[in-house]
């Protein structure tokens, strides 16, 4: 047999020779969440978008931190055989991962996407808010679709999209409450990320809904200022999910971004 880690370049074809973009869900959802991104860029870039771990059909874990998630994200593109630099994107609780994943792996990233997120750790208010919910998630796992889902969306799309409203719905009743505590937990106790962004050495879209309730859009401000190479995409008529509310102009940003990318970016053809 033959020892496969000698300097050894192996050259190979890939029926997928597209720029991989990695898709990092919310909370408390899972990477159902991007369908009509699946749908409309499948055949543009390579899509991949896991369940992470307490969400959708992964398995949950007591305890773990925003490090844990980045490294199951790591993981994940090993196991793919993915060891190109990928284009990581992260919608709330998941732009807090693609944060983690960047300051663990800058490597292993050639564009960040960080939509409907902050860099800053929760001030003792959040922490408060989270301990709150993780009492009303022990007891009764419902109250957090009951409290988030008018928050996820516009009055207008709550008044008038009963069939997408009831999709995130269903997503959130599927979670464990043990998935939901130990998430709530991990971003509870998560870093402060905004002494990163100085360093982010990787061009960044920014997308952020304009009417988003849980998130202001100062915080997508603030990230393009002091992220170098940074820019922004406003999206009107949406709220915290812009992918779902508004997916044209959501998935547009992103097949823009990544056309810019690739442009820049040299397809990698050997692996050592």
């Amino acid at each position: 047999m033959s020892n496969m880690n000698d300097d050894f370049t192996m050259s190979y074809m890939d029926s997928c020779d597209k720029m991989p973009l990695l898709l990092i869900h919310g909370f408390p959802l899972d990477s159902s969440m991007w369908e009509l991104q699946f749908q409309d860029m499948g055949d543009v870039t390579r899509l991949i978008a896991p369940d992470l771990r307490g969400h959708g059909l992964s398995e949950t874990t007591d305890k773990y931190d925003m490090g844990q998630l980045a490294a199951d994200c790591a993981g994940l593109l090993d196991s793919m055989g993915i060891h190109v630099p990928v284009v990581v994107c992260g919608l709330s609780m998941g732009g807090y991962v693609a944060l983690e994943f960047y300051r663990r792996y800058p490597e292993r990233v050639a564009g960040l996407v960080l939509a409907s997120t902050r860099a800053g750790a929760d001030s003792a208010d959040g922490k408060k808010g989270r301990d709150e919910m993780i009492t009303a998630v022990s007891k009764d796992p419902q109250t957090i679709a009951n409290t988030m889902l008018p928050k996820f969306f516009t009055p207008k799309t709550i008044a008038e999209d009963e069939e997408l409203v009831g999709y995130v719905n269903d997503i959130m009743l599927n979670n464990s409450a043990e998935g939901m505590i130990s998430a709530l937990t991990a971003m509870k106790e998560r870093a402060d990320s905004t002494p990163l962004l100085a360093e982010i050495a990787v061009p960044t879209l920014i997308i952020h809904g304009e009417e988003d309730q849980l998130i202001p859009l100062s915080e997508a401000e603030l990230m393009l200022n002091s992220i170098p190479d940074a820019e922004l995409a406003i999206i009107a008529d949406a709220a915290h999910l812009p992918n779902l509310e508004q997916p044209e102009p959501f998935n547009d940003a992103i097949m823009d971004f990544l056309e810019m990318l690739t442009g820049d970016v040299h397809e990698h053809h050997d692996h050592d």
